[in-house]
């Protein structure tokens, strides 16, 4: 369950009607009236939308928030609007019920991904390699405090999950405990992954849209969704002038590609002020020392992928027996019929196609695609330029970023991959852990031989983590926050340090990649790291750290500057660094 620490507040609906009942017992006193006045009395959860009413949840009484799940901002990219631009909603005139969150976008079943029920339960284990989700997915979610205060901070985040995974409806997402700290408005939208979300096949370009022929589709979405902000949030308390973007990995990415968007440096209104990017970057091969592992690709390998998915697809049907004979059969087929066919293929085929036949090609990969309309054909090059969105940058990483990749090890030296469980075996494991009991499994179960003894120089799996973080999360972060800093001093950075979880996790996982989140949002549970994370023990001490960290992001979502009496110390710029953790008992928040 959720560990929070929160006063429960007088909800504002008490003191109306408290006070109506008080002028009522006047008028009574006085005479009364035939005909008694009725108090009207306002749902603070009931707001108008540019597309209709929709109504919410109060909260008040239990996370002190006002909450709206699954708002639309766009239509079900379905049908025909599969791989185009997100267009519009319908509009609507009854209040909308906005009280469960939207569907999860179509993916692939992972361990961080939504299972069967859009909800971490344990059908995530057995839905692995499995179509979840739906394409009608374009939903976002808001919770602010629930006072009256206006003008506040927004911030969005963007979910992670290599951009094939991932869900707002994830419990680690939940935004009341950041809204009532951090006292902002905090949104967290879906957008398309994958495949749907990054595609470019030459049969959907048409020439004549060119937001549609980028195959950025994912992106388009967060740019619908930012202008859903921008027009409504006033109505929800919410500043359209104060607007952060923040996301973790994938999402960090995507706040980047934002960030350097040629259609974002044009925007008119500005659709956002702050960027918080959380172990991302945005470095091509060309930006980045030899060895470094590049978070974005170039063009040819999403045309690779389009192509290969093409092909493929035609292969499973029978249509074809091998590439050749794929290409001969497209060469009698006009683009709108090849793009009906793509449309035609249901999620799951899709998925199975890319699985079972285009992961051997080694693109089954999805990101950002540098096309130059909607995202920029360099990010470094765009910032060096001048040609981005300006704006004060609160930049992080945890320490041990590469610790959650055993898998990619062999890309720095290492034999094989260092995990020695299946994800459903993981999956399965630490859905039951318990945190408090006696250690019940060693690191030799999860570790891979060759990686032994953990600690051991450069073989070893701490050292070759490292390695890893080195090439792919710190080179790609020095490039563009260096890029940062030379045009504007207003860049903050981070590094995640905690990892007071009980043996062997702590050497396991340390401060692996994504291990702030839960710290960020003040949410421990449930969520796939929760049981092997987080003890009675270290209870204190992760409060106080989320308390600090929440803190230091609502205060420079207000004011540009994470500076805040919280922290016990000065936060300098980039290049210098602040340490996050703690104790057993309490923070320890130091700078390097």
């Amino acid at each position: 369950m959720r560990e929070t620490r929160f006063k429960k507040p007088i909800h504002p609906s008490i003191r109306l009607f408290a006070t109506a009942g008080i002028a009522i017992s006047l008028l009574s006193s006085c005479g009364g009236s035939d005909n008694p006045i009725t108090p009207v009395v306002t749902s603070p959860v009931v707001k108008s939308t540019t597309y209709g009413p929709i109504e919410g949840v109060d909260n008040a009484a239990t996370t002190g928030t006002y909450t709206w799940k699954g708002v639309p901002f766009a239509k079900a990219p379905v049908g025909a609007l599969r791989w185009r631009a997100p267009v519009d909603p319908d509009t609507w005139t009854a209040t909308r019920p906005t009280k469960e969150f939207g569907n999860a976008c179509a993916q692939y079943g992972r361990i961080y991904g939504p299972g069967a029920n859009n909800r971490y339960d344990q059908t995530i284990g057995t839905t692995l390699n499995q179509a979840v989700g739906s394409e009608d997915c374009l939903y976002l979610n808001i919770w602010r405090p629930s006072t009256t205060d206006t003008n506040l901070p927004v911030i969005v985040f963007f979910h992670g999950g290599s951009n094939v995974s991932g869900y707002t409806a994830d419990p680690m997402y939940d935004g009341a405990n950041l809204a009532r700290t951090a006292n902002a408005v905090v949104i967290t939208p879906n957008f398309r992954l994958g495949i749907l979300g990054f595609f470019n096949a030459a049969s959907l370009r048409t020439g004549t849209d060119a937001a549609t022929d980028s195959g950025n589709f994912a992106i388009l979405d967060s740019i619908k969704a930012l202008q859903f902000i921008n027009r409504n949030i006033a109505a929800f308390g919410g500043n359209a002038s104060n607007v952060t973007i923040m996301g973790e990995s994938a999402g960090a990415i995507n706040v980047y590609a934002l960030q350097t968007s040629p259609m974002m440096v044009n925007a008119n209104p500005k659709l956002f002020h702050k960027i918080v990017p959380m172990s991302g970057g945005l470095g091509l091969a060309s930006n980045l020392p030899a060895g470094s592992i590049p978070l974005m690709n170039p063009v040819s390998t999403a045309v690779s992928q389009g192509t290969a998915m093409l092909h493929n697809l035609l292969i499973a049907d029978g249509r074809a027996t091998d590439t050749a004979s794929a290409q001969a059969y497209l060469a009698t087929q006009s683009n709108a019929q090849i793009a009906d066919y793509l449309r035609s293929k249901t999620p799951s085929a899709l998925f199975t196609t890319l699985l079972t036949r285009v992961a051997a090609l080694g693109l089954s990969g999805s990101g950002p695609i540098p096309e130059g309309t909607v995202v920029t054909t360099d990010a470094i090059a765009a910032i060096n330029a001048g040609n981005y969105v300006r704006g004060p940058v609160l930049a992080g990483n945890t320490r041990d970023e590469g610790k959650l990749f055993p898998s990619f090890l062999p890309l720095v030296g290492g034999t094989g991959n260092a995990r020695a469980v299946t994800d459903a075996a993981l999956f399965a494991h630490h859905f039951s852990y318990n945190p408090d009991a006696p250690a019940q499994t060693t690191i030799e179960q999860w570790i891979s031989p060759s990686y032994l003894p953990v600690d051991a120089p450069v073989t070893g799996f701490t050292a070759r983590a490292q390695q890893l973080n080195n090439a792919f999360f710190l080179s790609n972060r020095d490039v563009i926050l260096n890029a940062l800093k030379a045009r504007q001093p207003e860049v903050w950075y981070y590094q995640f340090n905690w990892d007071e979880q009980p043996a062997p996790w702590n050497q396991i996982y340390g401060a692996a990649h994504l291990f702030d989140l839960p710290f960020v949002f003040g949410n421990f549970g449930p969520s796939l790291m929760a049981n092997i994370m987080n003890t009675t023990a270290n209870r204190a001490g992760r409060l106080d750290l989320s308390n600090a960290m929440m803190r230091s992001i609502g205060t420079f979502a207000r004011t540009g500057n994470p500076n805040d009496s919280v922290l016990g110390t000065t936060w300098p710029a980039w290049p210098q660094k602040l340490l996050f953790d703690a104790n057993l008992t309490q923070k320890q928040i130091s700078v390097e």
